[in-house]
């Protein structure tokens, strides 16, 4: 168990695909669960309370008030309530760990620590940038715009979530495992200076060294440190079982090294595992990858 994370966590799942453009992420929490999450902290020894889920309805329609972004009104109520969910886990002093779902529900989480941690860094593991804007979406996915939600972008009822005027710093965010970026993120990332390591700079330098650095950017001048993992950052052999599967991406043990780097070195205060679907997984790999690594950052050493 790592000494500096809290040792009470309280698992939130978002059950939740409405964010996505392929059905089946929502199945995501029961699938982590099955796949033992409970009994693994438990075993390394932390105190955990399982909060259960919130749960997405399907709307009527899929488009509402003149917008071409997807189920935004039921997206906005499932991140408002997790919002407060998550502020109530970190009100009661505990470590809350949120399963997806899509990965639209970042906007609720980052949101709620950002109740607690006014400056939060963040390490996103993402094949994709996640940091469109209705402008520049090509599909109107919500699950493609929770950076750029958490910087102050996009839609006023997404925005809106939480407290608005408190976002992230865009110096203190970084991604890894990037490969698949639209031309409209790739101009934004670039314009407010986000630390991208793509997979070029991974197979360049190793993973030590952008997981050193990366710790390095999000840890300086913030009070904690969410780390954000969709599960499409690691390469499809590994992790077959998400909707936007990319080749190329990170192995089992880069995925692994770079949460145990992490564990050992820097400040977490949060954390949430996302794109899980049950439906396109073999024999529930996926979920059982995703246990695996939660044990990596939670600090479940063999010595």
């Amino acid at each position: 168990m790592k000494p500096s994370i809290n040792k009470k966590i309280s698992i939130i799942g978002v059950a939740i695909d409405l964010g996505a453009g392929t059905s089946g992420v929502c199945l995501g929490p029961a699938a982590i669960r099955q796949a033992g999450i409970v009994s693994r902290l438990k075993n390394i020894g932390y105190d955990v309370e399982d909060r259960g889920d919130i749960m997405a309805e399907v709307p009527g329609s899929v488009f509402s008030d003149s917008t071409k972004l997807k189920n935004l009104n039921e997206v906005v109520r499932v991140n408002s309530e997790l919002c407060k969910t998550v502020n109530d886990i970190m009100n009661e002093d505990r470590f809350p760990l949120v399963l997806g779902g899509d990965h639209s529900i970042a906007i609720g989480t980052i949101a709620g620590v950002l109740q607690h941690k006014k400056n939060l860094g963040v390490i996103w593991f993402d094949a994709h940038g996640d940091i469109n804007t209705e402008d520049t979406s090509p599909t109107g996915n919500i699950h493609g715009m929770p950076v750029a939600v958490s910087l102050g972008m996009g839609h006023e009822k997404l925005i809106s979530i939480g407290s608005p005027k408190n976002n992230l710093d865009a110096k203190k965010i970084v991604f890894i495992g990037s490969r698949d970026l639209d031309q409209g993120e790739r101009k934004v990332l670039k314009e407010l200076g986000i630390t991208v390591f793509t997979m070029h700079e991974i197979d360049r330098l190793g993973m030590p060294e952008v997981i050193e650095r990366a710790i390095v950017i999000a840890s300086d001048g913030t009070d904690g440190i969410h780390v954000s993992f969709d599960m499409d950052s690691m390469d499809p052999v590994y992790a077959p079982g998400t909707g936007t599967r990319v080749p190329g991406g990170l192995t089992y043990r880069e995925s692994h090294l770079a949460l145990e780097m992490i564990s050992l070195k820097a400040n977490v205060v949060s954390a949430e595992f996302v794109e899980i679907n049950p439906i396109l997984d073999n024999k529930n790999q996926t979920s059982e990858t995703v246990v695996g690594l939660v044990g990596s950052l939670m600090g479940e050493w063999l010595f």
